[in-house]
């Protein structure tokens, strides 16, 4: 009865972590490029994951019962064991290399490494201050506080900089962080696709109106983000 109420909770676990996993991918992905790389990446290194650690639990928990308290068998000290060594680490190098190729595919892209201008790209000067965001449409000759307005299935470029000490651009609902230095650009490309309101925050301790330094990142309509931008020039 025991072994059998142990395994139902340990399968009931794995059943609900996998659930929650799955509800908060489906959440977060579909918002833009970057976000669906980031995400696609996870759910690959996730696929490695589970059966590793699935793996290890169970050799856990087979030792922990195999010479628990009250068994006249102990456990004896590990022998030197060459094949055994090899294994694992070989087995650990393939689960690094895997890791390494997989992510150098996702960072070797556009959207996550910034290659320049581009004359289809919107450009947006992202500049952070103690405590506030402004943010600037060089070509549009806009400028705006707190909010960032962005349109949906159109290539951004972001240039992230500070006035004064290190702050981080960070819309976690959009996959994008940055670091902003003062007097250095930092770059994001991305292409928003759907349209929503985007929490943004300072993701670098910055004093103490740190936790005060919000904003909000608005995807509109093409058509949506053109009228707002004739609003913000007349």
């Amino acid at each position: 009865m025991t072994k059998t109420r142990n395994g139902l909770v340990a399968a009931l676990s794995v059943g609900g972590l996998a659930t929650f996993v799955s509800t908060v991918a489906a959440q977060s992905e579909g918002t833009s490029t970057t976000n669906d790389l980031i995400w696609g990446l996870m759910n690959e290194l996730l696929w490695v994951a589970i059966p590793i650690t699935l793996l290890v639990e169970a050799i856990l928990l087979y030792t922990v019962w195999r010479y628990r308290a009250g068994k006249s068998e102990a456990a004896k000290p590990t022998q030197e064991n060459r094949r055994l060594e090899i294994t694992w680490t070989v087995t650990t190098a393939i689960v690094l290399l895997f890791v390494g190729v997989a992510s150098h595919g996702v960072l070797g892209q556009e959207p996550i490494t910034d290659t320049g201008p581009s004359e289809d790209a919107l450009e947006v000067d992202v500049v952070a201050e103690r405590y506030a965001w402004t943010f600037n449409y060089p070509e549009q000759n806009v400028t705006t506080g707190e909010t960032l307005v962005l349109p949906v299935d159109q290539k951004v470029r972001l240039n992230v900089t500070s006035t004064d000490w290190i702050h981080s651009f960070h819309v976690s609902g959009l996959g994008l962080k940055q670091d902003a230095f003062p007097g250095k650009s930092n770059y994001l490309t991305t292409e928003p696709t759907r349209t929503g309101s985007y929490q943004l925050y300072c993701a670098e301790y910055c004093g103490v109106g740190h936790s005060s330094m919000l904003g909000t990142v608005e995807v509109m309509s093409q058509d949506g983000f053109q009228d707002w931008l004739d609003s913000q020039s007349e």
